[in-house]
């Protein structure tokens, strides 16, 4: 096997993980159910105040269009990096794109989450987690 038939095999390996992650991260986020504290707490009232907060959540970037900002942000950065250092450019933006996709993913996924539980919070709910 040379070694263009390797890089291209890790180059799909490297997409359908990305592809995965992207998945799995951006069905999540603006609507996260956070554990809250029922005692005492009419239960309509709370399902109300929660999907007003998940709304909330829906008006930042979620999971997806955090990775992709983050995707084109690592590609840009590591193409610069290798050219800089005289690497392989394709190899790195393809490399810098996966990092800032997972990494924008994570970010956007974390902010809908926080965004939901200071809402909850802010309407006086004990969020356990």
């Amino acid at each position: 096997m040379d070694m263009d038939s390797v890089n291209m095999k890790k180059s799909l390996i490297q997409y359908a993980s990305l592809l995965v992650v992207v998945a799995i991260v951006g069905c999540a986020g603006a609507t996260y159910r956070p554990i809250v504290d029922t005692q005492g707490v009419d239960l309509n009232r709370l399902e109300s105040d929660l999907q007003q907060c998940q709304q909330y959540a829906k008006l930042t970037n979620d999971a997806a269009s955090s990775a992709a900002i983050g995707a084109t942000a690592g590609a840009v950065l590591g193409s610069v990096l290798a050219g800089v250092a005289g690497g392989d450019r394709s190899m790195t933006a393809k490399v810098g794109a996966i990092e800032g996709a997972i990494v924008g993913g994570a970010s956007g996924e974390t902010n809908q989450r926080n965004i939901i539980r200071r809402c909850m919070s802010g309407r006086g709910y004990r969020v356990l987690q």
